[in-house]
């Protein structure tokens, strides 16, 4: 259900990129530099059933980030609904705030740039 999909799966090995589908996020965080997570999207799903099941199946939480590397990091677009514990916030690996702070000093600077302001 929430899987890549197939054609961009299909893109990727075409290209000779390694490709690994888990279920579990478990499995594989302990190998991770970056954990890139987005919220499960409501509006994506024609059935709602389906996004019940769904919805809360990946939440980082503390205790999952005790099988991550020391110096991995987290981050995520925000706003968040559920997929992250509050309580990962007080983790160092938590880059997400950061993350939103440096995008808007980008966003400052391109709209100066674009005003002709830079």
């Amino acid at each position: 259900m929430l899987r890549l999909p197939r054609e961009i799966l299909q893109e990727v090995q075409t290209k000779g990129l390694p490709t690994r589908e888990v279920q579990d996020v478990a499995e594989v965080i302990g190998e991770a530099d970056v954990l890139y997570v987005t919220r499960v999207q409501k509006e994506r799903f024609e059935d709602q059933e389906v996004y019940e099941q769904v919805k809360d199946c990946y939440v980082i939480s503390p205790q999952l980030l005790e099988k991550a590397k020391a110096r991995m990091i987290v981050m995520h677009p925000l706003p968040r609904v559920g997929e992250i514990s509050y309580d990962v916030d007080r983790d160092p690996r938590a880059a997400y705030f950061r993350q939103m702070e440096n995008g808007m000093y980008i966003r400052m600077a391109l709209l100066a740039a674009i005003l002709g302001r830079a």
